[in-house]
């Protein structure tokens, strides 16, 4: 059941596990992935996964998230394009993919599918719950929704609620890949390949590519740099339009129009407070000790909105802080602090 009223069904989940589940079923942990991402957490390149794990270096034997002493479980998000039900399903009404026709989701929904994958598993109760960026939102909405389920959570690079500017950024992104002719209002699926929507996907990618990294780390590694021998003067690219110009088709060849607007529409709509009494009382209701992260330079989800989580989370217990340039790509770059901070909550 759909917090906006209405009903999805059925629901297929993807997912991925490393790790061995124990007799008592105590020792499940809970990872959960930011917009792009996937259920390929950790691990190489194969079918159905063109790069490595996105926390390939924090998930593994003997790491932060220790695979010898865990049972890991990261699946694909509610609305994704990596195997869980989404806008290029098969509505079960048509036979045809959703598109235009799939509803929209909150993360409060995705968090109820991934309760019933927990139920499916046969897991009460996880050890932690971990996810950073979107992911975050997640591990904070089971936090508040399921607090005797999360004992534990580190909740990394995110807030209690979208800010205005988030709202605006990913709205924009939207809106540029609804301008592409190829979008044709979101049912594009029957496109021959390289006919979908990837010049608006390109172009929201290159949005989004812009929050995520810092002021000073651009300017740092591309300045005014020309991309090779081209001269902007004369119609060429300076590097860093090289730089969103490969990114920007790098995923929108990979990554579905639709789940991106569905996604990001769902990062929109987090609030925490909603229909709870607010953001204070939704928080007062975690019961499980909290871990919260945040990144110096992230300008999407600044260190404040962290801050006011550790004020307000009744077991949170510091802020602790990731310092880096990178942005907010700091969460899956800076591997070392990352991992120094998820040991320490684990420990």
């Amino acid at each position: 059941m759909l917090e906006t009223g209405g009903r999805l069904a059925p629901i297929t989940v993807a997912y991925e596990t490393w790790g061995v589940l124990n007799a008592d079923r105590s020792n499940a942990l809970l990872i959960l992935h930011a917009l792009t991402g996937d259920s390929h957490a950790a691990g190489p390149t194969g079918p159905g996964h063109a790069q490595p794990g996105w926390w390939q270096h924090v998930i593994g034997p003997g790491l932060a998230i220790d695979t010898d002493r865990f049972f890991v479980v990261c699946p694909n998000v509610l609305g994704g394009c990596q195997g869980t039900t989404g806008p290029a399903s098969d509505d079960p009404a048509t036979s045809a993919p959703y598109g235009s026709n799939f509803p929209v989701i909150t993360i409060r929904d995705q968090v109820v599918v991934e309760a019933a994958l927990a139920t499916q598993l046969g897991i009460d109760r996880w050890s932690a719950v971990v996810g950073g960026s979107m992911g975050g939102h997640r591990a904070l909405e089971w936090a508040v929704s399921f607090p005797d389920r999360v004992p534990r959570a580190v909740i990394i690079a995110c807030g209690a609620q979208a800010t205005a500017e988030e709202i605006a950024l990913c709205a924009l992104q939207a809106r540029a890949i609804r301008a592409d002719p190829a979008f044709r209002g979101g049912d594009y699926y029957a496109a021959a390949p390289g006919e979908g929507p990837w010049r608006g996907m390109s172009l929201a990618r290159g949005i989004g590519q812009v929050s995520y990294r810092s002021e000073i780390e651009l300017d740092q590694r591309f300045g005014r740099g020309h991309q090779g021998d081209e001269n902007p003067l004369e119609g060429g690219r300076y590097a860093i339009e090289s730089y969103l110009d490969y990114h920007g088709a790098k995923l929108g060849h990979r990554f579905d129009a639709n789940t991106y607007i569905t996604l990001s529409q769902a990062m929109n709509h987090h609030d925490v407070g909603r229909g709870r009494g607010g953001i204070p009382a939704a928080l007062r209701r975690i019961a499980g000790s909290v871990t919260v992260a945040g990144i110096t330079s992230d300008r999407l989800y600044p260190l404040r909105l962290q801050a006011e989580l550790v004020e307000l989370i009744p077991a949170a217990d510091t802020l602790h802080v990731i310092e880096s340039l990178d942005g907010h790509d700091g969460f899956l770059t800076e591997h070392e602090q990352v991992s120094a901070i998820i040991r320490s909550a684990l420990a």
